[in-house]
């Protein structure tokens, strides 16, 4: 008889697939089909209508068409935001600034209810720009409008799509637009004909991200929206959540359409990725053109960077720590007006503010140290998504990207919640912790599955040639070369939860607040000082601990080297 051969990699493959697909089913799936199932199933029986009658009914329709009108609108500012700036840094010697890259990622490190309260500072009547100009008080009445929400929103994501778009065009060789220039087309032909098709499939990720954010977000709705009267479905589900009397069958129904409508734009994207996808990247390499900026077009080019800044910049984080300095609002910009009792107030010890800040600190450490120990686990076992179970995985993993958190945080209160469970997280540190992990984790699961998928399978092949065990291989081989990616996954991860608002303002426990919670509470009490100084304090606390850790990373690196 032959013996039996045992191939231990194909039975942990096996078993990682298992696991995997269970942890994804109770954090992920499981939560979403109880939102559907919660809509059309009220009162003990089937209804399919009911989300479209509570639509319909209680004259959300248009909140429904404000949320999907705001998403359009801000993809289209976004584009003209993101695309002129593309293809300036990847196309002109300005691409050799790779400072503008650090900067135009503050934005995305800022809340984006924060950046919204800066520019309700420095707009409304009597506000920074009225106390320079105060003949500026035709724009402030132009600006607290739905196009003011546009602009607000547009300045915090555009850098989202800048990114994919100036990499895409880097991709893009020379060659193709000197053949289109050879054939004689003019500037403008070959940027429509070549250059748009090409980056149709990055644009379309883009604008996905773009409009899904939009729909999703709650902090600027909650703030500058309702300034206005503009209210959408994000609100409106807070509204029913978190206001008596609870109507969680309202609140189900509102985020069943709402995870209808992004997985629609999902299914969009992904056919419209299918058909415009080209390979690029070849095994003879290529050039990437580069146009000069002489005279006029250098200035108008810096003119617009210079712009972009100092909007997306300048102004909040002007108006964030003017206000966190300011004696009495009341009095204005004077030097004689400024001070630092907020911060004093803010920092003494076993205050509420500091519990906050400890709470935020608290939790976004266990909620990044929990989802990069997992999302490396579902990394290493998508692999390079040969396998159908493993391309499930992978799109599992990617779902809470693609929906909206207030729709996945009522799907986790419901099935955490139940009555047939044999325990409940809900009102528990737990569940704020098992909230930011499945929120967040699609980043600790893409940065890790990056550097995995670049380690060629030869370095494992010589690791067992030479006798070593799987453990062993696994701690001397694998880990050390996914580290930065699992690194940059936690990283990204501490950041997001610190400053996460519309999950923990829903599933926080009474008694405990962050520091998202507290801004917004002393903005919504007035105390605008405060919450302004908890903003700067926030911020500059993730800034410096990313610096650290980018230092300890570099050094590691030079160690190495």
């Amino acid at each position: 008889m032959k013996p039996v051969v045992v191939d231990n990699n194909r039975i942990f493959r096996r078993v990682g697939v298992i696991l995997a697909l269970f942890l994804l089913t109770i954090s992920i799936g499981v939560p979403l089909l109880l939102i559907f199932w919660q809509s059309v199933y009220p009162d003990g029986q089937w209804d399919w209508m009911a989300p479209i009658r509570t639509i319909t009914g209680q004259h959300l329709s248009g909140v429904l068409l404000n949320s999907v009108w705001l998403g359009i609108c801000v993809v289209a500012v976004t584009t003209l935001l993101a695309l002129p700036l593309a293809w300036m840094m990847a196309k002109t010697r300005m691409g050799q600034h790779r400072w503008v890259d650090v900067i135009l990622m503050i934005p995305f490190m800022t809340p984006p209810y924060i950046g919204s309260m800066g520019w309700i500072l420095f707009m409304q009547k009597g506000g920074y720009l009225q106390q320079w100009v105060p003949s500026a008080a035709s724009w402030s009445e132009l600006f607290f409008s739905f196009w003011g929400m546009v602009l607000i929103m547009s300045l915090h994501l555009f850098p989202f799509l800048y990114l994919l778009l100036r990499d895409a065009i880097i991709r893009i060789g020379g060659n193709l637009e000197e053949a289109g220039a050879v054939h004689g087309g003019r500037a403008g032909y070959r940027f429509r004909r070549i250059i748009l098709p090409l980056l149709l499939s990055s644009y379309g990720m883009g604008i996905m991200l773009v409009f899904v954010k939009t729909i999703a977000e709650f902090g600027t709705p909650a703030t500058f929206g309702r300034k206005i009267g503009y209210y959408v479905m994000t609100s409106e589900i807070h509204k029913y959540i978190s206001s008596w009397p609870i109507d969680f069958g309202k609140a189900t129904s509102l985020a069943s359409v709402l995870l209808s409508v992004c997985l629609v734009m999902w299914y969009m994207q992904s056919a419209m990725s299918r058909k415009f996808t080209y390979r690029l990247v070849g095994g003879k390499g290529q050039r990437s053109k580069r146009y000069s900026l002489r005279g006029g077009a250098g200035w108008l080019c810096g003119l617009y960077l210079a712009l972009l800044l100092i909007l997306s910049v300048g102004i909040p984080y002007f108006s964030i720590i003017a206000a966190s300095t300011m004696k009495l609002r009341g009095s204005g910009l004077s030097f004689d007006n400024l001070t630092l009792d907020h911060y004093r107030e803010l920092l003494s010890w076993g205050s509420v503010s500091m519990k906050a800040i400890g709470n935020s600190l608290g939790l976004s450490l266990a909620a990044s140290t929990v989802a990069v120990i997992i999302g490396t686990g579902f990394a290493l076992t998508i692999g390079k998504s040969s396998s159908f179970m493993q391309r499930v995985i992978d799109l599992f993993s990617l779902l809470p990207n693609t929906v909206p958190g207030i729709v996945m945080v009522v799907g986790l209160i419901l099935f955490w919640n139940s009555p047939w469970m044999p325990f409940t997280l809900y009102n528990s540190y737990g569940m704020v912790v098992l909230t930011y992990v499945v929120l967040f984790l699609p980043y600790t699961v893409q940065y890790v599955k990056s550097s995995f998928t670049q380690i060629d399978g030869t370095l494992f092949q010589a690791g067992q040639v030479f006798g070593g065990k799987p453990l062993y291989i696994l701690r001397r081989i694998l880990l050390p070369l996914i580290i930065p990616g699992m690194l940059a996954g936690w990283m990204m991860t501490f950041t997001i939860a610190t400053r996460e608002l519309v999950g923990s303002l829903l599933i926080l426990p009474p008694s405990m607040q962050t520091s998202a919670t507290y801004i917004f509470a002393q903005f919504e009490q007035g105390q605008v000082s405060l919450g302004m100084a908890m903003a700067v304090v926030t911020v500059g606390m993730t800034v410096l601990m990313l610096l650290g850790i980018e230092v300890l990373n570099s050094k590691r690196k030079w160690n190495a080297s």
